[in-house]
């Protein structure tokens, strides 16, 4: 993981260990702007334009993808950013099964990517680890499955919520809006859905387990 990264997941953990705190004193929480912010859900972040984003210099534009990245270190929202003409026309050439792995490769390229100026300016910032990796689905998985190379809680605060909106309502995700999601072990994988649960608290949903 970059240097950069890590300054960001550890300032996150940071965020969600004083939170964690604040709640076992019995603190409640308040409508009444504080201080310390809004609450998570009331977070906004205005996301720059799709044309100038962190990867527009990568190739020809192809058109815009949907990214969710963290905002302001409180919860995961959308941008659009463009992508190059080279990785969406492989994704769209295909096979079903490996246009899904191919689609999910290219969106977890670009939640590698660093933000560029514009998006960090704009309070954007991403957790998703730069050396993970997407596998196929084990022999026993459903064939919407989609496998990580580390276990999904070693993964840094709000990056699960970062794939799962991401993939979720694309060819990397199920047809019903949600994306099945394991880990590298034998652990089965497990339903998720882009919810405000977990956009804001990606640690406290487990997802549904797989009919």
């Amino acid at each position: 993981m970059s240097t950069a990264r890590r300054r960001v997941a550890a300032t996150l953990g940071a965020v969600l260990t004083v939170a964690a705190s604040a709640s076992a004193c019995g603190i409640r929480a308040t409508s009444v702007p504080v201080d310390a912010g809004a609450a998570p859900s009331r977070v906004s972040c205005t996301a720059p334009s799709a044309s100038a984003s962190a990867s527009a210099s990568a190739g020809t534009s192809a058109g815009p993808v949907r990214l969710y990245l963290v905002c302001r270190g409180a919860q995961v929202s959308p941008l659009w950013r463009a992508t190059s003409a080279t990785s969406a026309t492989s994704a769209a050439s295909a096979a079903p099964v490996a246009g899904r792995l191919a689609t999910a490769d290219r969106l977890l390229a670009e939640l590698q990517r660093e933000p560029g100026p514009d998006e960090s300016s704009a309070g954007f910032a991403t957790t998703v680890p730069d050396d993970l990796k997407l596998i196929g689905p084990h022999r026993t998985d459903p064939a919407d499955a989609l496998r990580l190379s580390i276990p999904l809680d070693e993964l840094p605060p709000f990056a699960l919520a970062q794939l799962v909106c991401t993939f979720a309502g694309t060819a990397a995700g199920s047809t019903n809006g949600t994306v099945v999601l394991g880990g590298s072990g034998s652990g089965a994988p497990r339903r998720y859905s882009c919810t405000d649960e977990l956009r804001t608290n990606a640690s406290r949903t487990a997802g549904t387990a797989v009919q």
